[in-house]
């Protein structure tokens, strides 16, 4: 079994600065999953480092197992990194977890919801743990299921929801409470065009009221027509930055598919 050499963390002096016009700050972020007797360590995220802007909707694009998931894991506090860290809202992840919790709403890549109960059910009992106000989550809630297309089917049970229902609901729960920074981990998948279609125009209209959005995904148009800027990551590194019609003007290719594809030689839906 190999051994793999972490450094001890230390925090950096230079990196906390609460009026700072960054919402997520990382630095030389990594994460090791020690292997079992006679297997090999696991390095999901090897040294990352990237900011995104306050408002900005930042793209984290790469194949399944590229690692998006153990770095989001990592910034709303799900797991601990390995070395390094990340400033979030100017709080760091060492020390400021329950600050950065109050910020952020999350919508996690496998859904997670009550199945006994109903959709508006759902919504509101996460609206209650947020301690909103009762007339607050109805008009909110009324809000994001006409705007996502699901009150139809709201005072279903979700158990009998499909998936892509089921991640419309989940990314509702994310943003019920307003939050300042909102993490979309593969909100899309599973959805049909016309649903997917609807959460994109969903997801965009979020930059007009100032948050920032921090979207994983390994589809290409989804990234193409929301993100800002993207950051293209495989086998835990990031391999490039920037705005996406910049990069596929940098590459000469037709798309962000063609970007990956001339970096690393296969395409983003083979996966690892």
């Amino acid at each position: 079994m190999s051994e793999t050499k972490i450094k001890p963390y230390e925090k950096p002096e230079n990196i906390i600065n609460p009026n700072s016009e960054f919402s997520i700050e990382v630095q030389n972020l990594r994460k090791v999953f020690r292997g079992k007797k006679g297997y090999d360590d696991v390095i999901a995220v090897d040294d990352v480092t990237f900011k995104v802007k306050s408002g900005e909707l930042f793209g984290f694009l790469g194949p399944n197992g590229a690692g998006k998931t153990t770095t989001i894991n990592m910034l709303i506090g799900l797991i601990k990194p390995t070395s390094g860290t990340g400033i979030v809202n100017g709080y760091d992840l060492h020390d400021g977890l329950s600050h950065i919790k109050e910020l952020i709403g999350v919508c996690p890549q496998e859904p997670s919801v009550f199945k006994f109960l109903t959709g508006i059910e759902n919504i509101e009992l996460f609206g209650k743990l947020h301690s909103m106000k009762k007339a607050e989550i109805k008009d909110k809630t009324n809000k994001l299921l006409e705007i996502l297309n699901l009150s139809k089917g709201s005072r279903r049970k979700t158990k009998g929801y499909s998936g892509g229902m089921l991640r419309q609901l989940n990314m509702m729960i994310a943003l019920i409470h307003d939050p300042k920074i909102a993490f979309l981990d593969e909100p899309t998948v599973g959805m049909d065009p016309r649903a997917r279609r609807a959460t994109w125009e969903f997801i965009g209209s979020l930059k007009t009221k100032n948050k920032t959005i921090f979207l994983t995904t390994h589809y290409i148009e989804e990234a193409e027509a929301l993100c800002d800027r993207v950051a293209i990551i495989d086998y835990g590194k990031i391999i490039e930055i920037g705005i996406p019609q910049d990069l596929i003007k940098k590459y000469e290719v037709e798309n962000l598919e063609g970007v990956f594809m001339k970096i690393t030689g296969r395409r983003i839906m083979e996966g690892v």
